[in-house]
């Protein structure tokens, strides 16, 4: 199952769409089904509710992923908090043999390069094995979202496969 997780505060964002874009050209490449896609946005102040069960389901989406498309917007540096509390409701080693793809926006590629970063050590942390390169998108590259994903998808496809769980 690929999920896509949204890390961005506002909902129907920019980096929500690209992560939509991600991990349906890589449905499509794996030949699964459509992602299912958990946008923190959407789950609002429930992710501070002890025991919440939307959140609760997101987060065993998240672990029973074979596939994980991850994407923030970069947020004083680094991804975003709403992100880090969702990820951090899991436990240690949560994403233990999860393949993440990560998909990260900013204003200037360092940014984006250097919260890519964050994001990989954050990941692995939880146990996920990160698909290298992730993509990092600068805000002048979203307006053709679809075709970022598709040529990064291109581009991580030979030999990708056998990073994904079966």
């Amino acid at each position: 199952m690929i999920v896509v997780l949204s890390g961005n505060p506002r909902p129907h964002s920019r980096t929500l769409h690209l992560a939509e874009e991600v991990g349906a050209a890589l449905a499509e490449r794996l030949n699964q089904p459509v992602p299912h896609t958990i946008d923190v946005a959407a789950l609002g102040t429930r992710l501070l509710q002890s025991g919440d069960g939307v959140v609760a389901d997101a987060l065993g989406r998240l672990r029973r992923a074979s596939l994980l498309v991850i994407a923030t917007p970069t947020y004083k540096g680094t991804y975003t908090g709403v992100l880090k509390v969702l990820l951090d409701q899991l436990p240690a080693e949560g994403l233990k043999d999860v393949a993440a793809v990560t998909v990260v926006t900013a204003g200037v590629r360092p940014q984006a390069d250097a919260t890519e970063r964050h994001l990989v050590e954050l990941l692995g942390e939880l146990g996920a094995v990160p698909v290298t390169p992730g993509l990092a998108v600068v805000e002048s590259e979203l307006a053709n979202a679809g075709t970022a994903a598709a040529e990064y998808v291109a581009t991580i496809a030979d030999g990708f496969e056998s990073t994904v769980r079966g």
